[in-house]
């Protein structure tokens, strides 16, 4: 069963890199970014219904406040009141902030077509594979000629 997700995330070339998927990269990015969210909800929760002042007063609420926390929009609807949980929605803004900018690069990458760095990196290896062949081919010859020069001194 791993390896057949393992097939989907990434495929292995013949120098044994792994070559990444773009597509489950960012399935895989939304639905760990979502995870967070939904954890972290429930403890933004904790901390605010402790207060009765708090405007996130449900799950709901708090999901809506860290999704907009993570996105960096923040409209400022629903909003933390307690030091626990500016701590989290600070925490998640700096989670969300990565997450959300590494699913922009990749859709960025997938719809501009920038460079695929996989093509180059093969290209690059085959190219350093066979100069190395090719100096090993070299230094045979010139052991050969190395060795002929000593028999004849």
């Amino acid at each position: 069963m791993v390896e057949k997700i393992k097939r989907h995330v990434y495929e292995v070339d013949e120098y044994g890199v792994r070559n990444y998927h773009t597509r489950a990269l960012a399935v895989l990015s939304v639905g760990f970014l979502y995870g967070v969210i939904a954890l972290l909800a429930s403890l933004l929760l904790h901390f605010e219904l402790q207060n009765p002042d708090a405007n996130i007063t449900n799950y709901a609420d708090a999901f809506w406040a860290l999704q907009m926390s993570a996105s960096t929009i923040g409209f400022g609807d629903f909003y933390p009141v307690t030091l626990g949980g500016r701590m989290v929605v600070a925490g998640m803004f700096y989670i969300g902030v990565g997450i959300v900018g590494f699913i922009g690069a990749l859709i960025a990458e997938r719809v501009l077509g920038f460079a695929d760095t996989n093509v180059k990196n093969r290209e690059l290896r085959k190219q350093n594979a066979d100069i190395l062949a090719h100096n090993i081919e070299l230094e045979r010859k010139l052991d050969k000629m190395l060795a002929r020069l000593d028999d004849k001194i």
